[in-house]
């Protein structure tokens, strides 16, 4: 994946580039320091990454941001910054990801391959031809620790009740939100498959079924070990949907 990176300051620069440098499968393509440059460059390097600091004078990282995306094929932006403020308004311009300074190695690995993903599933989508739901969500909002953050649906397998809140498997793990099931299954209608009254599944990571040790059958996925009880009501469903794939 191509990066560029966005700064006022050198120093943040030069730290993004010598991390990048120490990530193989990343690879940077260029940086500016300010707004006007970071727009121009995205037009002529066509990066798949952008790292983005919120805080510049002139050209505000929301605003180029917020110009990035009406862009017909936009590049992936993480913003960087020192502080948390302006995490609910950066989500708001379709941020993938937001990264606090000084920025870790893990965690900006982290965020990167999560945005390799989300790219890798649009070129499937379009190498399938397949129309992408510009219209439709695309991430599912999450506080992680003491973060905001946005977990791109490429990464989610499947989200199970939990109590009051829903419990959302992901490559990185686990985490609670706040949605219902009833509204997830609504907003991502093409995206899910319900499989029991507490769990819907990502259709994109679902492999097959197999029979469960009490004589029922368990949903399958590529990549977890995971195994999801399916309902008697909805089996018949899924195995249309298996059918279908």
């Amino acid at each position: 994946m191509r990066i560029l990176v966005v700064d006022d300051e050198l120093p943040a620069r030069i730290r993004l580039r010598e991390l990048l440098n120490r990530l193989p499968d990343h690879a940077f393509c260029g940086e500016a320091g300010t707004g006007a440059d970071a727009l121009r460059l995205v037009q002529t390097l066509n990066p798949d990454i952008v790292l983005l600091d919120i805080q510049m004078p002139g050209l505000s990282g929301l605003e180029i941001a917020r110009q990035l995306a009406e862009m017909e094929k936009p590049p992936a932006v993480v913003f960087t910054t020192a502080h948390d403020d302006y995490a609910l308004e950066a989500f708001d311009t379709q941020a993938i990801a937001y990264l606090l300074k000084p920025v870790r190695l893990e965690r900006l690995e982290q965020v990167l391959t999560s945005a390799s993903r989300v790219n890798r599933a649009q070129l499937s989508r379009l190498a399938a031809d397949q129309p992408v739901d510009s219209g439709g969500r695309t991430h599912i909002r999450a506080r992680i620790g003491q973060r905001l953050e946005l977990i791109p649906l490429a990464d989610v397998f499947y989200f199970q009740a939990d109590q009051k809140y829903v419990m959302v498997r992901y490559c990185h793990g686990e985490v609670l939100i706040e949605e219902s099931l009833k509204t997830l299954e609504q907003e991502l209608s093409t995206r899910v498959v319900r499989i029991h009254r507490n769990a819907l599944a990502v259709a994109v990571h679902i492999a097959g079924l197999e029979k469960a040790a009490d004589g029922g059958m368990a949903l399958i996925f590529d990549d977890i070990p995971d195994r999801l009880e399916v309902s008697r009501r909805h089996l018949p469903a899924i195995r249309q949907f298996l059918k279908k794939t």
